[in-house]
């Protein structure tokens, strides 16, 4: 089972999934074409990879209509997390209500989960607000799956609320965004001290720090590192182009790390929802 964790899926011209710059969390940077969940679909026949993740894309804002649309169609390809609280979204003071529609979004519409982006809320903090622990309750409830897009200093902010609500699983995304060029205790250090929280998974991006071209040799030590720390089980790998990193390239993983690495623990977290 290969499973892709994380791809988004958009649309373009369809006025049953209409992209409106006012609802959008990112109103600036709209799409000249569109990835569909047709478009994963052949990217995953290309590939040879079994299922896909579909992060909910930023155009939609909190309408998430279209993920839910791909889960529903292909409920054996696909599985979604969703955006709702932060950023232009729903405001995190909103907690019961925002407890509310996740689980109408999990329940009704097949979600696994949530993405939170405090990563573009540099000035306010509300990832550990107390407020948002309804939200975390009812998650644990559902089986639900958070990914976490948060940059480096945001990272205690993850550790506290990841230690308040130990059966939620918690994904980070893009290796939080470290700063390879910046000293390890402001980035990767900070990481790896999630691993004592058997809740925190943490999804390989190795694009996003490298400041070389493919395959990205400059952030395997960092890779390293984490797989050290966390373990094979608690590692996930997105986006087609990385495919061939993790399943040929990566020295130090071993054929059985790879099966939990390439798919089985996405498999567990998103389609079969088995909780941390």
């Amino acid at each position: 089972m290969i499973v892709n964790a994380a791809e988004h899926a958009w649309v373009l011209g369809d006025e049953k999934f209409p992209l409106v710059q006012e609802v959008a969390t990112c109103p600036n940077g709209f799409p000249q074409r569109e990835q569909s969940g047709y478009d994963l679909l052949a990217s995953m026949q290309d590939h040879s990879v079994d299922r896909t993740v579909i992060s909910h894309v930023c155009y939609y804002g909190s309408n998430n209509d279209y993920t839910v649309h791909c889960v529903k169609t292909w409920p054996d390809r696909f599985a979604g997390v969703g955006l709702l609280v932060g950023h232009r979204l729903f405001a995190p003071q909103e907690s019961e209500q925002n407890a509310d529609r996740l689980e109408e979004l999990v329940t009704d519409g097949g979600l696994a989960g949530l993405r939170l982006s405090p990563v573009y809320d540099t000035d306010v903090e509300w990832l550990d607000d107390p407020v948002c622990d309804a939200l975390w309750h009812r998650a644990a409830q559902l089986k639900c799956v958070f990914n976490v897009f948060l940059r480096p200093q945001q990272i205690p902010q993850l550790e506290r609320m990841a230690e308040r609500h130990p059966g939620v699983a918690v994904v980070v995304d893009h290796m939080a965004l470290i700063d390879i060029t910046r000293p390890d205790e402001e980035g990767i250090d900070l990481l790896v001290g999630l691993q004592r929280l058997p809740n925190v998974y943490v999804r390989t991006s190795l694009h996003n720090q490298s400041k070389q071209p493919l395959p990205f040799n400059d952030v395997w030590p960092y890779l390293r590192r984490l797989y050290d720390s966390f373990g094979p089980q608690r590692l996930l790998w997105a986006n087609f182009y990385e495919y061939l990193i993790m399943r040929d390239m990566i020295p130090f993983f071993s054929a059985e790390d790879r099966q939990w690495i390439l798919g089985e623990t996405a498999d567990r977290l998103y389609f079969q929802r088995t909780g941390p």
